[in-house]
């Protein structure tokens, strides 16, 4: 075996150094930045009032529930949303939500959010019939309530500030199996029976054309 020379065995301490400094390296318990920090990467596509932009298919998340935005946040870095080979969308979602340090980071961001003003959304696109819609969504209501402002202790989110492109889009998405798929997306799970309501994309128009008449 060649002998290492005189400037390569400094060279190789060293390098035990770094890598000994990288094992011991601990992730802190708190915060790692401040929740406009964190936010600063999700403003890219969310926008910086957390207004969405449907361009990036980033739905309007300012003023959602802290326990919702943290409970989505955890799938999506798990995997157990954003997952399926065919969620384009969620997928997107996944890298951003590794860039959470630790939990406390993805903490400051949902408390962050949650506490922006919820922001104006663009008018609905419709399509929909909502006299049709108000009658497919009468199942909805016992989780997400008469008024689809949402239920935490079902862990049903609030659908009446959501944008009506991005509820069809989910809709879609539950209805195909491409959101829901984890076996520990109980929430998920429970939606996809609920889909067996709305025959097809028609239908989905009709009942998101009626949760925008509950718009605050």
């Amino acid at each position: 075996m060649r002998a290492l020379t005189i400037v390569q065995i400094p060279l190789l301490g060293a390098a035990w150094l770094l890598l000994g400094a990288g094992c011991q390296y601990k992730v802190p318990e708190g915060a790692t930045a401040s929740g406009p920090e964190i936010f600063e990467l999700c403003a890219q596509c969310h926008g910086s009032a957390g207004e969405g932009n449907p361009k990036y298919h980033a739905p309007a998340i300012a003023g959602l529930p802290q326990w919702y935005l943290e409970a989505q946040l955890k799938k999506f870095k798990s995997g157990v949303r954003g997952g399926h080979p065919l969620d384009r969308t969620g997928m997107m979602m996944r890298p951003m939500t590794l860039s959470f340090r630790n939990d406390a980071d993805l903490k400051t961001a949902a408390s962050y959010v949650a506490a922006l003003p919820k922001a104006a959304l663009a008018e609905a696109q419709g399509g929909g019939d909502a006299a049709r819609g108000k009658s497919l969504f009468a199942g909805c209501t016992a989780c997400h309530g008469a008024d689809a402002a949402g239920n935490e202790a079902v862990k049903a989110p609030p659908l009446n500030h959501a944008s009506d492109w991005y509820l069809v889009e989910q809709l879609k998405k539950f209805k195909t199996g491409i959101r829901g798929f984890s076996p520990a997306d109980m929430e998920g799970a429970q939606m996809r029976p609920m889909m067996a309501t709305l025959a097809d994309e028609q239908a989905i128009k009709d009942v998101v054309a009626h949760i925008v008449t509950l718009r605050r």
